[in-house]
C-alpha cells in the first residue's frame, strides 16, 4: 500500500450527497480526502497538493471533466485519475483512457468496487515512487544488482507485471537468477503480505512432484501417514512459483492445466476439490517454444502461463554489472570468512571482465567464494581467481541457450554419456567430423552403429551438451538423438 503520510484522495463529484457517500466508502482506507465540487475547486487544489488519486466525475457545473484529466496529463502528474460518470458508453470510456485515465466507474458503483481500484490505483503509484527511487540512486531493483540496460528492462518488466494477477513466464541460462525475479515480482505485488511459495519440478521426483503441488490425503500411497497440503494451497493468496516448469511430466502438465482454469485442487487420493486463489509465476532455462515444438511441452498450458514474459540477460552481456556483482560478493564472502579482502586488483578486473560466464552469476558466485576461502589479503588477483581454461574469446558452453539442458553452472549430458569437455581436444576437426581418423585398413572398419553413436555424442559434445543444438548441426530432428540415447541408456541397463 502507498505511504499514508503522502498518500491522498481527491473527490471531483458535484453532487455533495454522492461526494460524502464516496468518502464514507474510503474512509477505512486510512488516507487523507478531499473534496471538490467544481472544476475549479478541483484545479486549485491539484496545483497545490498533487493527490496520489483522484476520483473525477465527468459532468461538473463549470466545465468538463475531461479538461481536467487533460490537464493532469499534460503537466505529467503521478495522479491515477479514475473516472466516475452516470453517462457511461464505450465512447466516453475510449474518450477517457485516450487522455490518461486509470480506470471507469459508472455510476452506481458498491463500495467494495470502489475501495478496490482507488486500492490498486495507490498501489500502482507506490510501485513507480519505489522505482524511481531505485533508480535515482543508481542501484537495482529488488535483490538483483546492477545498472546495465538490459538489467534497466527487466526491472521496467517487473513493475509493469507486479500489480496484475497474469502469469508470469521468466526465461534465462542457469544461474541467471530467475528465482530473485520472481521474488521481486511477488514483492512488488498486492500479494507482498501473504505467501510466496517455490517449487522446482527439476528436483522432485516425477512420482512425487503432483503430491508436492497438490498435497495429498493419509494413505493415499505408501508413506501417505497424514493428510499433506501442498504447495497450491500454501501459496493461496499469494504467488506460486515453479521453477524449471518444462521438467514437468505431461500427465501433471494436464492437471496443472485444470487447476489454473478451474482455480481448484483435489489432493492425491481424494475427490474433493478446494479453491485456492494463487498468482504463477514459472521459469525455465530452455526455450519454451522449442519444448512445444518438441511435444514436451503443452501447448495451451505455455498460453495460459505464457501472459508476461521476462527474459533475463546472461552476465556476459551485463557489461560493469559483473564487476559490481563480484564486489558485492567479495565483501559478503569476506565477512563471512573472517577476511579482509576488500577489492580486485586491475588485472583480476579485467579477468573477471573477458571471462563469459557460462554458469552466469552462479558461477562468479563460486569463483569469487573460492578465492577468498583459499587466500589472504586485502585485494584479490587474477591469480587468485581460478577460472575454467577456454581458449581466448571462445565462449564453448558460454553461447547456451535458454533451450539447453543445464544442471548447475554447466550443461548437463543425458545420463549414461561422458561428461562435457571444456573445450575441444586438439585432433578435433572445428567442421564437425568425428574425432576419430577414417579406417586405413579392412580390419579397423567399425558397424555403422557405433560410429554413429560416437558422432553424435562428440556432435553433442561439441555443442556444450545440448542435444537440440548438435540435432540442428547433424540435420536430424532432436526426437530423433533423444531416442537414440534412451536405446542406448536401455541397453546399458
Amino acid at each position: 500500500m502507498a505511504d499514508t503520510e503522502t498518500a491522498t484522495i481527491l473527490i471531483v463529484e458535484d453532487s455533495p450527497t454522492l461526494a460524502l457517500t464516496y468518502e464514507t466508502y474510503l474512509t477505512p482506507l486510512g488516507y487523507p480526502i478531499t473534496q471538490a465540487h467544481t472544476g475549479k475547486v478541483a484545479l486549485n487544489h491539484i496545483e497545490n497538493q498533487t493527490p496520489s488519486v483522484i476520483l473525477l466525475d465527468l459532468k461538473l457545473p463549470d466545465m468538463d471533466g475531461l479538461d481536467i484529466l487533460r490537464r493532469v496529463s499534460a503537466d505529467g502528474l503521478r495522479s491515477r485519475v479514475i473516472v466516475i460518470t452516470a453517462h457511461g458508453s464505450v465512447a466516453t470510456a475510449v474518450a477517457a483512457m485516450r487522455e490518461g485515465a486509470a480506470d471507469f466507474l459508472v455510476k452506481p458503483f458498491s463500495a467494495e468496487r470502489l475501495t478496490t481500484t482507488v486500492n490498486t490505483a495507490l498501489e500502482v503509484v507506490r510501485l513507480t515512487e519505489l522505482v524511481d527511487e531505485y533508480r535515482g540512486r543508481g542501484r537495482s531493483f529488488g535483490d538483483f544488482i546492477g545498472e546495465s540496460a538490459p538489467m534497466q528492462a527487466v526491472y521496467s518488466m517487473i513493475q509493469d507485471a507486479a500489480p496484475s494477477r497474469a502469469s508470469v513466464f521468466i526465461t534465462g541460462e542457469s544461474g541467471t537468477g530467475k528465482e530473485l525475479c520472481a521474488q521481486a515480482i511477488h514483492r512488488a505485488s498486492p500479494r507482498t503480505e501473504a505467501p510466496f511459495i517455490a517449487l522446482n519440478c527439476a528436483a522432485i521426483p516425477a512420482n512425487l512432484i503432483e503430491s508436492e503441488i497438490f498435497g495429498h490425503v493419509k494413505g493415499a500411497f505408501t508413506g501417505a501417514t497424514e493428510n499433506r497440503d501442498g504447495a497450491a494451497v500454501k501459496a493461496s493468496g499469494g504467488t506460486l512459483f515453479l521453477d524449471e516448469i518444462c521438467e514437468m511430466p505431461l500427465d501433471l502438465q494436464a492437471k496443472l492445466l485444470r487447476f489454473i482454469q478451474t482455480g481448484q485442487v483435489v489432493p492425491v487420493g481424494s475427490n474433493d476439490a478446494r479453491t485456492v486463489n494463487v498468482r504463477f509465476v514459472c521459469a525455465t532455462n530452455r526455450d519454451p517454444w522449442e519444448e512445444v515444438a518438441e511435444g514436451r511441452f503443452r501447448e495451451d498450458l505455455y498460453y495460459r502461463l505464457h501472459v508476461i514474459p521476462i527474459h533475463l540477460p546472461p552476465l556476459r552481456d551485463r557489461g560493469d554489472d559483473v564487476q559490481k556483482i563480484a564486489q558485492s560478493l567479495l565483501l559478503r564472502f569476506a565477512g563471512e570468512e573472517g577476511k579482509a579482502f576488500h577489492g580486485f586488483s586491475d588485472d583480476a578486473v579485467s579477468r573477471l571482465r573477458t571471462h563469459n560466464w557460462p554458469g552466469n552469476v552462479r558461477e562468479l558466485s563460486n569463483v569469487i567464494q573460492s578465492a577468498v576461502v583459499l587466500n589472504d589479503g586485502d585485494v584479490v588477483n587474477g591469480a587468485m581467481l581460478r577460472l575454467p581454461v577456454r581458449q581466448a574469446g571462445d565462449r564453448g558452453t558460454a553461447e547456451k541457450g535458454i533451450g539447453d539442458r543445464e544442471t548447475g553452472d554447466r550443461a548437463a549430458t543425458p545420463a549414461g554419456m561422458p561428461p562435457v569437455a571444456e573445450t575441444a581436444p586438439d585432433h578435433v576437426a572445428m567442421n564437425g567430423l568425428a574425432a576419430h581418423d577414417l579406417p586405413t585398413m579392412e580390419e579397423e572398419i567399425e558397424p555403422l552403429e557405433i560410429v554413429e553413436r560416437r558422432t553424435i555424442e562428440h556432435a553433442i559434445r561439441l555443442c556444450g551438451g545440448s542435444v537440440g543444438r548438435a540435432a540442428r548441426r547433424l540435420g536430424v530432428d532432436p526426437s530423433t538423438l533423444y531416442r537414440k540415447i534412451k536405446g542406448w541408456q536401455k541397453a546399458a541397463s
